[in-house]
């Protein structure tokens, strides 16, 4: 398992100061904003695209840190509502 901070690419910020970390677990990519685990990016498979699961949007500054996810890794992210209408998924952790 390897670790290492979100970098600030699509944000208007310089960095995220070290409050979001991406954490490789296997081929999954999880992102971990305030040490809570707040998205995944599973791999494609036989019978799946790439896809991705956000967990909730928490805070301003969480969504900020999954929007940059979302970007980095090629998919859409505009805002909240689109974010949870797209990769949200409620009730699953």
């Amino acid at each position: 398992m390897q670790q290492y901070d979100l970098q600030a690419r699509y944000d208007s910020r310089a960095s995220f100061y070290g409050k979001a970390r991406v954490v490789e677990n296997g081929e999954d990519l999880e992102l971990i904003s305030y040490q809570t685990r707040v998205a995944v990016i599973y791999p494609a498979t036989e019978t799946e695209p790439r896809r991705a699961r956000v967990y909730g949007t928490y805070s301003a500054t969480t969504l900020r840190h999954i929007k940059e996810f979302l970007l980095q890794n090629g998919f859409e992210a505009k805002n909240s509502k689109q974010i949870m209408a797209d990769y949200g998924r409620e009730g699953e952790k």
